[in-house]
């Protein structure tokens, strides 16, 4: 699977990464990963969130996760058929296979992670075989201001 650049996104694509930012800003502010994460659907946002790994001492709550915990919750559903996920940094592995389960229409992402990513880095989920559901991708989308976030909040930690 190969991300198409986001480069030609409109307003309404800029502006569900802006609350994804944000929600990066916020989770930076708690200490956290800066990273954050939007579910969209029929153009609205229905879930938010933000790493909170350290606040709750759970490995697997990535802002990914518990945005698509709390559109699950939203819906009633465990899938997610129609919905965008919008999230500041390349997903991980886990974080792509959770996208791939819930059945995430098309996800949007800004910053690549070439150490951790799991959709264009790494094992590359969504092009192996075994993956049933692939959602579309699209990459670059807010990349420089996910980039400064992420890098003035590890400058802040050294």
């Amino acid at each position: 699977m190969t991300a198409k650049s986001g480069s030609g996104a409109g307003e309404e694509r800029r502006s569900f990464m802006d609350a994804a930012l944000d929600e990066a800003r916020a989770a930076a502010a708690r200490g956290e990963a800066p990273i954050g994460a939007v579910v969209v659907r029929d153009g609205a946002v229905i879930a938010r969130a933000g790493n909170r790994t350290r606040e709750t001492s759970d490995p697997t709550a990535h802002a990914e996760i518990l945005a698509i915990r709390a559109a699950c919750a939203t819906l009633g559903s465990e899938r997610l058929v129609g919905c965008d996920l919008y999230v500041t940094l390349e997903p991980c592995a886990m974080c792509a296979a959770a996208i791939s389960f819930s059945r995430i229409r098309r996800l949007y992402y800004g910053a690549s992670d070439p150490k951790g990513g799991g959709v264009e880095h790494g094992g590359r989920f969504y092009a192996q075989r075994t993956c049933h559901h692939a959602p579309e991708v699209y990459s670059g989308i807010g990349e420089t201001a996910a980039a400064e976030i992420l890098r003035g909040f590890f400058r802040e930690r050294r």
